[in-house]
């Protein structure tokens, strides 16, 4: 739809509104009604209409009111218009009771179920959703989410982050691999495997071994994608730890990584356009990682 044709920029939700409003109430009077106006209001509402898209959308007998094939096309649409306009309308007033929080692979690993239920607790007033979005923003940028937990730093102005808590490094690998015999492994322990890495959201890169004893490496996108590929020996992964706490999969184990830095879990929210709760979401967060 092209909002500088003229048409479009004449065509106005209250004539929307009236239109549907005539169609299901059946009559002028009753729409009038329904929409607080007066019956006059309402016949100029629908000729200006009408004028606008060079249409006739409905007949007019002593009897009854039927759209015409055009006016049921423009009704369809219609309906539709409203009921997106309507949405939008509830996104923007009630936003701030609600907080969703964006993440790529694990959320928020073993704390998860504790930050629902303490949040739950002191905010009952803000509902909390969790959604899942591969991206290297959590579903940031997307607008999916008002709060993102990413494992790596985001390079971006628009954001403003914190880093709430530390993850020991794992690594993931077939449960009759070799090395699941032990209880922990080193970087150059896994120099002879194929690693998945997620090249978008992951956390493991190349610059964690030396560049002479680097692995063999495979791109993935997706952790069951990952989980089903290490599961049958084919490759491993390093992961967060929240990772193992959020996917146990049969087939496969994770074992500490004992020589690798931990990985920071940080909270990343719009610059310009912090969601109200985002400090309470800090000092939960913190609170949990530092008690675990």
């Amino acid at each position: 739809m092209d909002v500088t044709d003229p048409v479009v920029r004449d065509v106005e939700l209250r004539q929307l509104r009236c239109l549907v409003a005539i169609v299901e109430e059946g009559t002028f009077t009753d729409a009038a009604i329904t929409l607080g106006v007066s019956q006059a209001a309402v016949s100029r509402t629908l000729a200006s209409l009408e004028r606008a898209l060079g249409a006739r959308l409905l007949r007019r007998t002593s009897r009854e009111v039927t759209p015409t094939p055009t006016g049921l096309r423009v009704v369809s649409h219609a309906r539709r218009v409203l009921g997106e306009v309507d949405e939008l309308v509830r996104e923007a007033t009630s936003g701030h009771a609600r907080l969703r929080i964006g993440y790529a692979w694990s959320a928020l690993g073993r704390h998860t179920l504790a930050f629902q239920r303490r949040w739950g607790a002191a905010h009952p007033g803000t509902d909390l959703q969790f959604v899942r979005t591969n991206s290297a923003t959590a579903g940031l940028t997307e607008g999916s989410c008002d709060l993102a937990v990413v494992r790596r730093p985001v390079d971006d102005r628009r954001f403003d982050s914190a880093i709430v808590g530390l993850e020991r490094r794992l690594c993931a690998m077939a449960s009759d691999d070799p090395l699941a015999r032990r209880r922990s492994v080193r970087l150059a322990d896994l120099s002879g495997h194929t690693l998945l890495i997620d090249r978008r959201t992951g956390t493991t890169t190349m610059e964690l071994w030396p560049p002479d004893s680097r692995p063999a490496t495979e791109e993935t996108h997706d952790v069951d994608e990952w989980l089903t590929a290490i599961a049958t020996g084919r490759a491993i992964g390093v992961t967060a730890e929240s990772t193992a706490n959020q996917y146990r999969r049969p087939g496969v184990v994770y074992r500490p990584v004992r020589d690798a830095e931990p990985i920071a879990v940080r909270l990343v929210w719009w610059r310009d356009d912090p969601h109200p709760a985002t400090p309470a979401a800090i000092e939960l967060l913190t609170a949990l990682y530092r008690s675990g």
